[in-house]
């Protein structure tokens, strides 16, 4: 039978790489690109070198080295080659924390990254993302197997250098240092045999200093796969042999698997030590080496590795040599009490062995996060029945609603059934099949449909979050305690909600559900900022999370906590700023990235004609009273508030403004109590407007005025204070109107808190420590008579300059 063709021929996909003569000036143009941030690809044939150029320059970089790659055995776990470099688990199945928990361990190193043909997904579609903040180098092999659209993807955001071919005085350095003693017109034929491949050079040079003076023909052909078999048949039998193992393995291997042919390889410099293990200097070498043993060699390699192995591992191997039955036996053991990936390889090759078991393959990928896994692993199993389920549960994940529902008309009668059918429901039916579904079910025990009828009840979705963590379903309980979350905010409940997302981020953090963790640590931020509690801190906290790559929904939150607490502390430039970047914000979220664009140029003296279209909750009810101030500033007519059941306090102030009374503002006023200080400020400010008493309206400006300046609501106080002088109530504010003695260095710190950098850039920035930066602030507050940073910066922007301009 003839052998197999080699492995990892498949066309290159079309690229321009940068033009460079020789190796060095290949070094040189890395070295260049990667300066700052950014991504360099070196690209060549198996065995050109790209290696070796990745190990020069990090030799001659002045920044820490993490160092990881690819294997071939292995190609399919997710972040393998991250892991390997940082030497820790990564959160493979979310990109934006998978990017920030790789540059939480690099930052300030340089990170390398070979044998890219054989990364996962993950890592591929990260590294340009990593390369925004740090410098990436990485080697990919062309051709190869990878997919057109992520491998464009990487290649776009890309300094794409392709290995040079060797020179003469190159190639004549390499079989020099390989085998001296070898005559110029010997070398000059090898490397015509090597077909300008240096590890095949560098092989052939080895061998033909211990064959005497007959050389190898130069006329054989020169293409680097042909080269590379010639080296291989070249070693000793035992060399072959090990350099086989090493490619079926795909990994590094212990010297005892490859028996004598390891010192065999070590010497010929196609294996290197790797700790205790050694490694192919070139797998594609082991790739070839494997591929040319006949049928039964290679039968008979894989059943001794299977002996060698334990495993997922242990069970390919056994099923490439033939062994179906001790392979499924091995994969079902591997997969009982494994961790969510391990599972889903092991079972997601049982399926393939029996489909008997394609639909807890299936099961086990979608826990994985492997959802294209689990659809292509159902079409191996019987339509109907849990197949139906399961193929529903994919489709629902991949985003086809309609096909999931369709799905669903083959699956059989239950409560996971009815779960999804209520998930998948048009809007307009959810409501009808929620009632039939509760009569349905009066004594309900799944975690899953409890969930789903919970709805926006916090008390059913604190009970239905116990209910799961109590079943072990640790996806439907953070989802309850998301919905939780949200419905106590809508409920203006915003002490609670945030309390509720703090315990639920420090569960996701000892559970490392990272995506988790941030989300609902950027709720808690939220509601916060909403509420007018430390605005201070939650900007210096919020901008320390911001500083990593987040989920959509955790980046747009944090980004609109920010930009209202820049807002209400006077920083007004900075978050308008801000929003004008939340183009990209989740659906969900577009009512609240809307209402805080329109409340942020309201606070700015510059309201729009009328307030965004709102919503239902919270934000669409402050979306209303955002509408009634710009309307009574504006002296327009205000957009009517629909009907909804508002929370009680947005339908108390709602209620003012239509009589525009004192006493209902002072009622809503109240209703705001230790809710929310920002609405209580404002419905004070309400009140001072539409009574017809002196005296009450400056009662209302100062009480105004005490709870906007003990927030830091200074935008609000400064409202209060220019109502208060329109009744010929003064503040002594000359202190803080005055440059107050700052230094230049105090002057220069809060210039840029004023820009909203926390103080960890300020000190990257002025090249000062942290606790410098704070002695600056705190200083400067002293001498503005400022009660918070933000404050400060803006008092010293808001002063004239030395010297008497402005």
């Amino acid at each position: 039978m003839a052998a197999p063709p080699t492995p990892g021929l498949a066309p290159p996909i079309a690229s321009t790489p940068l033009g460079v003569a020789n190796r060095d000036d290949a070094l040189r143009a890395m070295a260049g690109a990667l300066a700052g941030p950014g991504l360099v690809v070196v690209t060549g044939p198996p065995g050109s070198g790209r290696t070796r150029l990745l190990e020069r320059l990090a030799r001659a970089s002045k920044r820490p080295v993490h160092a990881g790659g690819g294997l071939a055995m292995l190609s399919g776990q997710p972040a393998l080659a991250l892991e390997r470099a940082t030497r820790a688990r990564m959160p493979a199945d979310d990109l934006p924390l998978l990017a920030e928990a790789v540059y939480s361990r690099t930052r300030g190193g340089l990170l390398v990254i070979d044998d890219l043909q054989w990364c996962d997904a993950a890592t591929l579609a990260v590294l340009p993302v990593l390369a925004e903040r740090l410098p990436v180098a990485a080697a990919l092999r062309i051709p190869n197997r990878l997919g057109e659209d992520a491998l464009a993807r990487l290649l776009a955001a890309a300094t794409v250098i392709a290995v040079p071919e060797l020179t003469e005085a190159e190639a004549a350095a390499l079989v020099a240092e390989a085998a001296p003693a070898l005559p110029a017109t010997r070398a000059a034929a090898l490397a015509s045999r090597a077909g300008g491949n240096p590890l095949a050079l560098t092989a052939l040079a080895k061998r033909a200093a211990h064959t005497g003076p007959g050389e190898p023909d130069a006329g054989l052909p020169g293409d680097p796969a042909s080269a590379a078999a010639a080296a291989i048949a070249d070693l000793p039998r035992a060399g072959r042999t090990a350099l086989a193992v090493l490619g079926l393995l795909g990994r590094p291997a212990h010297p005892s698997l490859l028996g004598e042919g390891a010192q065999v390889l070590a010497d010929a410099g196609l294996a290197v030590a790797e700790g205790p293990f050694l490694r192919p200097a070139s797998p594609w070498m082991a790739e070839i080496a494997a591929g040319i043993l006949d049928t039964e060699a290679r039968r008979s390699m894989h059943e001794h590795l299977a002996d060698a192995t334990q495993g997922v591992e242990s069970a390919r191997h056994a099923h490439a040599a033939g062994l179906a039955a001790r392979a499924l036996a091995t994969a079902l053991a591997a997969a009982d009490g494994a961790g969510p990936q391990t599972r889903a390889e092991a079972l997601l090759l049982a399926a393939e062995i029996d489909p008997a078991h394609a639909v807890p393959a299936a099961r086990a990928a979608l826990e994985a996060g492997r959802t294209n896994a689990a659809l292509a692993v159902l079409d191996r199993a019987p339509a109907g029945g849990d197949t139906a389920v399961v193929r529903a549960w994919a489709l629902l994940a991949v985003g086809e609603t309609g096909r999931a529902r369709a799905a669903l008309n083959d699956a059989p009668e239950g409560p996971e059934t009815d779960q999804l059918r209520l998930l998948c429901a048009p809007a307009a039916e959810r409501a009808l099949l929620a009632e039939e579904l509760r009569a349905a079910y009066p004594d309900l025990a799944h975690p899953g449909l409890a969930a789903a009828l919970a709805g926006d009840d916090p008390d059913a979705l604190a009970a239905a979050e116990a209910l799961a963590r109590d079943a072990g379903d640790a996806t439907t309980a953070a989802w309850c305690a998301w919905s939780r979350v949200i419905a106590l905010a809508d409920a203006a409940r915003l002490v609670e909600a945030e309390a509720v997302a703090h315990e639920a981020a420090d569960r996701a953090g000892a559970d490392g559900a990272y995506s988790w963790q941030t989300r609902f640590l950027a709720a808690a931020a939220w509601c916060l900022v909403l509420s007018g509690t430390g605005l201070d801190n939650v900007i210096a906290a919020a901008q320390s999370l911001a500083d990593h790559a987040l989920p959509a929904v955790a980046d747009t939150l944090i980004a609109a906590s920010i930009a209202l607490a820049e807002a209400d502390t006077g920083a007004l430039g900075a978050a308008r700023a801000r929003l004008s970047r939340l183009h990209d914000a989740p659906a969900a979220l577009d009512g609240l990235v809307a209402w805080l664009e329109h409340e942020t140029a309201w606070l700015d003296g510059q309201p729009g004609p009328e307030a965004p279209e709102a919503q239902p909750g919270l934000v669409g009810g402050l979306a209303h009273i955002t509408g009634r101030w710009i309307a009574y500033d504006t002296g327009t007519e205000p957009v009517a508030a629909d009907a909804t059941p508002w929370p009680a306090p947005v339908a108390t102030t709602l209620a003012a403004w239509d009589k525009a009374a004192p006493g209902p503002f002072a009622q809503a006023a109240s209703a705001w109590d230790g809710l929310a200080a920002r609405e209580q400020v404002r419905c004070l400010l309400a009140l001072a407007a539409h009574s017809g008493e002196p005296q009450a309206a400056v009662a209302a400006l100062e009480a105004a005025e005490r709870i906007a300046d003990e927030h830091g609501l200074i935008v609000l106080a400064g409202r209060a204070r220019r109502g208060l002088r329109r009744h010929d109530v003064r503040r002594d504010r000359r202190s803080a109107r005055g440059g107050g003695g700052l230094t230049d260095r105090e002057a220069e710190v809060l210039r840029h808190v004023a820009s909203g950098h926390p103080s960890r850039r300020i000190a990257e920035i002025l090249g000062i420590t942290a606790e410098t930066v704070e002695t600056h602030i705190r200083s400067g507050m002293r001498k503005l008579g400022a009660k918070t940073r933000t404050e400060a910066a803006v008092l010293l922007s808001a002063a004239p300059a030395e010297g008497g301009e402005g």
